[in-house]
């Protein structure tokens, strides 16, 4: 596959307000890792939404896996879906479930064994630093731990993209780059990741990482053209 995702002017509209996203021309290589920038308000959630198949364009082309999904039939999507890991800003926990249930719910929704379930649960566990916190609920965490859970849950089932909005930013600067290694395995692993945030610090930390920049709902190339040719190591 020469793209895992390709948008071709491909415009968003919220209602019947002004475009939020306007002529996005760009395509994605499968196993990069890209950092989504950009001001509050540029429109850096509503792409991340069209890209884990939240939202559909209001205009353009999108590509995903190869399937055209403005054509795509709305029974075709939870496939799809299943393939995206999705880290979201408001962590969207299931209250009722426990850290370990909430992060094995993407194995258990596809069909592993429960016995095949305990040890990579309790490894991701580990790895977020939440190995005595296996039985709480959301609720009794902390914004930080909610957002390790919600970071767990998004890359156990190692999908072949994962999507992050802004997922450090309720953790301190040490579990920041814990969680950045661990994307950084997932995609050595083969996995294509997209992270969108603020933190200009997180743009160093990834030598191999492709930046892509959003200025009032478009990207930062005139031409439209955009394929993020691989920043120079520092």
């Amino acid at each position: 596959m020469a793209s895992i995702v390709q948008f071709e002017n491909v415009g968003l509209r919220y209602g019947t307000g002004a475009e939020t996203l306007s002529d996005l021309s760009f395509s994605l290589a499968p196993g990069a890792f890209y950092f989504l920038t950009g001001p509050s308000g540029a429109g850096k959630t509503s792409l991340l939404r069209l890209l884990y198949l939240a939202q559909r364009p209001s205009r353009g082309l999108i590509r995903l896996f190869g399937e055209d999904i403005v054509t795509l039939p709305r029974h075709g999507l939870p496939a799809l879906r299943r393939r995206i890991g999705v880290v979201f800003q408001d962590f969207r926990l299931v209250p009722h479930l426990s850290a370990f249930d909430n992060i094995a719910l993407p194995l258990r929704v596809a069909g592993a064994a429960e016995r095949d379930i305990i040890a990579p649960v309790s490894e991701m566990l580990d790895w977020v630093g939440l190995a005595d916190r296996a039985r709480a609920r959301p609720a009794t965490l902390s914004g930080g731990e909610q957002q390790r859970v919600a970071i767990a849950r998004a890359v156990i089932a190692r999908p072949e993209m994962l999507v992050a909005d802004e997922p450090t930013g309720n953790v301190d600067a040490d579990m920041a780059n814990r969680l950045m290694h661990l994307f950084e395995a997932l995609n050595r692993l083969g996995t294509t990741v997209v992270v969108a945030t603020h933190d200009v610090q997180l743009l160093s930390r990834v030598s191999a990482a492709q930046i892509m920049r959003l200025e009032r709902g478009t990207l930062n190339d005139p031409t439209g053209a955009l394929r993020f040719p691989p920043r120079a190591s520092a």
